[in-house]
């Protein structure tokens, strides 16, 4: 049987799956919302982070981690997270949802202070452990994705492509979008190489990405 590249990322085992449950069974909290590089909180405990286009389902994802269901502000408005929000993961870590890039609903001097945060913050934050790319399943990874991951390449930060809205679509859909995305991330060297599908609605992937996290820290 033949091995595909980045495959998908196996359920945890029942301990590796509870050291996740704990992890995120404890208040998590929002921080602050930053809009420039000198409001960030201080660099002294881990961080994962989690990018996307703009309505990819960052935020309703973090509220399925945390089973807290308005943490993280969603919306169905394309662009509205115009902040990096930062959240606690336990006494040790943050979470950290960061402006949607892509389509936006604002107006391009807007989206383009926004852009030039987000890469500052992937390019220069010494604690972070991970990013988490977001991408919808309907759709497969798209050029704009492409140019985040690059730049995780060049910043050599690890980050790990979470596929979204898995309820949405079929079997044969997904499949087709997982090809599309392998053959993007055989592109670029900081990918990690496990895909997490997820669904926040079912419930889908959130141990696994629970359990993720929780190894990384």
């Amino acid at each position: 049987m033949t091995t595909l590249p980045f495959p998908i990322a196996e359920e945890p085992d029942p301990a590796t799956a509870e050291k996740g449950r704990i992890l995120f069974a404890g208040m998590t909290e929002f921080v602050k919302g930053v809009v420039a590089m000198d409001g960030l909180p201080a660099a002294d405990r881990m961080e994962v982070c989690f990018a996307g286009r703009s309505n990819v389902g960052k935020s309703s994802l973090i509220n399925a981690l945390t089973g807290q269901k308005a943490l993280a502000r969603a919306s169905n408005t394309p662009g509205r997270t115009q902040e990096i929000n930062y959240f606690t993961l336990a006494e040790h870590g943050y979470l950290v949802d960061l402006p949607g890039y892509g389509y936006a609903n604002a107006p391009l001097p807007v989206v383009e202070k926004w852009q030039r945060l987000l890469k500052r913050y992937l390019s220069g934050r010494q604690t972070l452990r991970r990013a988490f790319v977001l991408i919808d399943a309907r759709h497969g990874a798209k050029k704009v994705d492409e140019e985040i991951m690059s730049l995780l390449d060049s910043a050599a930060v690890t980050f790990q492509v979470v596929l979204t809205k898995i309820d949405k679509i079929r079997q044969t859909e997904l499949d087709k979008s997982l090809d599309v995305t392998r053959k993007v991330l055989a592109k670029h060297p900081a990918a990690f190489p496990d895909l997490v599908l997820t669904s926040s609605e079912k419930g889908d992937g959130i141990a696994t990405l629970r359990s993720i996290i929780a190894g990384i820290t």
